[in-house]
């Protein structure tokens, strides 16, 4: 599985933009985008919705991927992050349940 910064790599190479290019669009330094595809630094949530725009791709995807990146960031090495993870799982499925019981929408 890819990570974000990968994901990002593949998408710019695959559309023929340069470092450069995408960075300009975002506002950073090409160097800071190089970091962010070599998994050095992470984007910010709205750099990665940007990126999603100036690469023509859906939002959900480089979502769910920065997402990712960031629970795997969290719990790598950790002994009990497998289960820690389906625990969590759960709890966000019940809060979700429990919003539309309510009427409210997160």
């Amino acid at each position: 599985m890819k990570s974000l910064g990968e994901t990002i790599r593949s998408l710019r190479e695959a559309r023929g933009l340069l470092i450069r290019e995408v960075a300009a669009g975002l506002g950073i330094d090409p160097s800071l985008l190089s970091r962010i595809e070599r998994g050095v630094k992470r984007p910010t949530r709205s750099q990665v919705v940007t990126l999603a725009r100036i690469l023509d791709v859906d939002e959900h995807e480089l979502l769910v991927a920065y997402l990712s990146d960031k629970v795997v960031y969290e719990l790598e090495g950790e002994e009990l992050a497998l289960r820690a993870m389906k625990v969590a799982e759960k709890r966000l499925t019940y809060s979700r349940t429990r919003s539309r019981k309510s009427g409210k929408s997160k």
